[in-house]
């Protein structure tokens, strides 16, 4: 028989009859127009049939007629569902609660970010924000419309050609586009380039000002590279920024000292949890107290929020593993830990003077290990910019 229509919001039941006349039952449910449908004998004298639930008490005085007898195997459908909701009372309440209060936290702004912006103060935009009603806590359905609220942040705030306002989720993202202002190159004073240091220069590239010196020429400290000062005489003489590059072979002495007993922090594997109930910006610690038991530790973060349909909801789940950390100690050879103060030494020279710098050579001039350390005197041959600025002074009478 054809399934009746919203079979499962009216109610319907499952049941199992029994008797020698089966067949005579089922030829009496469609004589007296109460719909059946799912028929599957069982056996010779047994079938399951579904029907109505408004069709149940109906059936009564058919199964008299027929002799047979009837067992109610499942009940299927909203009624009964709504029959034991109500039986659980405090559960649905909740769950009613529960679905109330993630509607109502998901209809309020939580987050405000701001991207961007460079010249102009986050806490200006935020504050010009909040005037339009762009603010942690604001009920979602009282905000204009983006295009609204973008004109009105635009006209308030000086210095911006376009101001975007996107909402995803409880979060609101305001981008700013700052208005391109013509570059204004910094008042400079005529000056030289001068050598910081004794060095043999490389190479040598004069973009502004005179060269006074050539490739492969050895320098002192403070001599004039590239001359502010065009012209061949006081009469006839003009000064000028000197701009320019100057690279140079420099050497570099070190002393170093290598430890051969490294320390260093490894896990021990023991470690203890802290779950945290997050909600907006706040954290309610909900396991884990009590004091640390570790002397040394290290504290990794994970923060999991609920989203629903790709939107992040400001609830959610935070743990806090805190992680025993011991102290390892590792012994080095001595050619190991040559390599290592070697490779501590071109780290500096590459940090103080540039990471276009290039060692050329390095040469170790004295060694010997003493102490459970390492001594060591190198010589480094490093091609490094030389030139540095001087400002050019005139006489009152020039």
């Amino acid at each position: 028989m054809k399934i009746p229509t919203l079979s499962g919001v009216r109610g319907c039941v499952l049941i199992t009859v029994r008797g020698e006349h089966v067949n005579h039952l089922i030829n009496a449910l469609a004589e007296s127009g109460i719909p059946v449908w799912d028929i599957r004998p069982t056996s010779n004298q047994t079938a399951d049939m579904k029907l109505l639930l408004r069709d149940f008490h109906a059936l009564r005085p058919l199964l008299k007629r027929t002799g047979c007898r009837m067992h109610v195997a499942r009940r299927i459908g909203l009624p009964f569902r709504i029959v034991k909701l109500y039986k659980r009372k405090f559960f649905a309440i909740g769950m009613i609660a529960f679905f109330m209060m993630l509607f109502l936290l998901s209809s309020l702004v939580w987050n405000v970010n701001v991207t961007g912006n460079e010249k102009l103060a986050t806490e200006d935009i935020l504050k010009v924000a909040k005037q339009a009603g762009i603010r942690p806590f604001q009920w979602i359905f009282r905000l204009d419309e983006p295009d609204k609220l973008s004109r009105e942040l635009s006209m308030k705030l000086p210095g911006t050609s376009w101001v975007g306002v996107e909402r995803k989720g409880t979060t609101i993202t305001i981008q700013i586009v700052e208005a391109a202002e013509p570059q204004k190159n910094p008042l400079v004073s005529p000056r030289h380039l001068i050598s910081r240091t004794d060095a043999v220069v490389t190479s040598i590239y004069a973009e502004q000002g005179r060269p006074l010196v050539e490739k492969n020429t050895r320098v002192k400290k403070g001599q004039v590279l590239i001359s502010g000062i065009l012209g061949d005489g006081a009469a006839h003489s003009q000064s000028v920024v000197a701009k320019g590059e100057v690279k140079g072979l420099v050497w570099h002495e070190y002393n170093l000292q290598v430890p051969l007993v490294q320390k260093r922090k490894v896990y021990t594997g023991e470690r203890k949890n802290k779950s945290y109930l997050v909600l907006g910006n706040r954290a309610i610690q909900l396991w884990g107290y009590g004091k640390e038991p570790f002397e040394k530790s290290k504290t990794l973060t994970e923060h999991d929020p609920l989203t629903w349909r790709s939107i992040a909801l400001p609830i959610g789940w935070m743990t806090e593993k805190v992680m025993e950390v011991a102290e390892a100690q590792e012994t080095l050879q001595p050619e190991e830990a040559k390599k290592l103060g070697i490779q501590g030494a071109v780290r500096d020279i590459l940090a103080k003077y540039g990471s276009d710098s290039q060692i050329i050579s390095q040469k170790i001039l004295h060694e010997k290990k003493e102490n459970g350390k390492v001594y060591m005197k190198v010589l480094f041959e490093v091609e490094e910019r030389i030139a540095e600025e001087l400002p050019l002074v005139h006489s009152q009478g020039e």
